[in-house]
């Protein structure tokens, strides 16, 4: 467990819970954040006992996006500075997105700007009824660059537009809605209903849900056509062919359970 950082790593079982603790300023980020929580997600990423990720708050929100005296400080910065403080938010939500394992965001509270982000780079995202969510950039003369591509991607450009540029609040039966969230839920019940899909996630063949992520990034970004075709064929046979997918077809005709999963 890392007790320095402002928030706190619990692992067990293969499960990693990245909790945030910060509940006085509604879990906001600052650049110190940024940096310590993008090398935490890096160290789980190579962990071999961990084989899923939850990121969880404490508090009432989930996160309020960036701290007030960071973009204080931001504010007093030149291009070169708030570039390098630019570059490091974005490769927090890369270093999240690309994680080759499962994320799952356990959104108990409120998020706002790049709380918002944390939620859509996650693979799925388990949110209180009560959550509210928001792209407030715009209302700062800002846009919310750094978490867009996730952002987009989660919500679909039409939704996305609409909430960056009016920057108002909507609910969690919205956020499902328009895919930001994959499941609403009681409030005392996120955390548990996370771990409920993090059990889950840990029956599957490790290495086919890194390339199931692959394959969704790969998919989405390319036309319907021959060349996707075959890539997409020859995917699905050099995973047959690892010694994964070896097990699995040899565990389900053996009608046993595959080597991954726990006895």
């Amino acid at each position: 467990m890392n007790t320095s950082a402002p928030f706190i790593t619990e692992i067990a079982g293969g499960i990693a819970t990245v909790t945030l603790r910060r509940p006085e300023i509604h879990n906001a980020f600052d650049d110190d954040l940024v940096m310590r929580l993008t090398r935490e997600l890096q160290g789980l990423g190579r962990d071999t006992v961990v084989r899923v990720v939850i990121l969880a708050s404490t508090g009432k929100s989930f996160s309020a996006g960036a701290d007030v005296n960071w973009m204080k400080r931001m504010a007093e910065f030149g291009q070169e500075e708030n570039l390098e403080d630019a570059k490091a938010l974005a490769g927090l939500m890369f270093t999240l997105h690309n994680l080759r394992k499962p994320t799952i965001a356990a959104v108990q509270g409120s998020a706002f700007g790049g709380g918002v982000g944390l939620v859509a780079a996650c693979d799925i995202a388990v949110a209180a009824r009560e959550a509210q969510f928001a792209l407030t950039e715009v209302k700062l003369g800002i846009l919310p660059a750094a978490v867009g591509p996730y952002v987009i991607s989660a919500m679909g450009a039409r939704q996305a537009t609409r909430y960056m540029l009016t920057g108002e609040r909507f609910d969690a039966a919205r956020a499902v809605e328009i895919g930001l969230v994959t499941e609403v839920t009681d409030q005392d019940n996120v955390l548990p209903r996370a771990r409920e899909f993090a059990e889950m996630l840990l029956d599957n063949g490790p290495r086919a849900m890194a390339e199931v992520k692959n394959l969704v990034r790969y998919v989405v970004g390319h036309e319907r056509d021959e060349a996707l075709m075959a890539q997409t064929a020859g995917h699905i046979a050099r995973v047959r062919a690892s010694d994964e997918g070896r097990e699995g077809l040899a565990a389900f005709l053996e009608r046993r359970k595959p080597n991954w999963v726990r006895k």
